[in-house]
């Protein structure tokens, strides 16, 4: 069992589920603005367009968000909290 709030763990899952949605969604609707411009204009070409800009939209919702973890990994690399033992009992000895 997790020594973690329930509350936070709800938050932590809603994140990773909006990011899972917003890559869905983001390809949804490439696909559906690239067979809208197909059935408009009659070019077949124009729906596989479209998927690709709904995966390279998805792929950048991917990037933002590995940016992002890696912004708030860093802010935690200094924290004393989380250092490793070792580097820990390094610093108590040079006190």
């Amino acid at each position: 069992m997790s020594d973690k709030p329930p509350i936070k763990q709800i938050i932590e899952g809603a994140g990773d589920l909006s990011l899972a949605l917003s890559m869905a969604a983001a390809v949804a609707i490439g696909f559906g603005i690239g067979y809208g411009l197909r059935s408009w204009l009659g070019y077949e070409w124009l729906l596989w367009l479209g998927v690709f800009w709904g995966v390279s939209a998805a792929i950048l919702n991917l990037v933002k968000a590995i940016r992002k973890l890696g912004r708030s990994m860093k802010e935690l690399e200094n924290n004393p909290r989380y250092r490793k033992q070792s580097e820990r009992d390094d610093d108590e000895e040079e006190d």
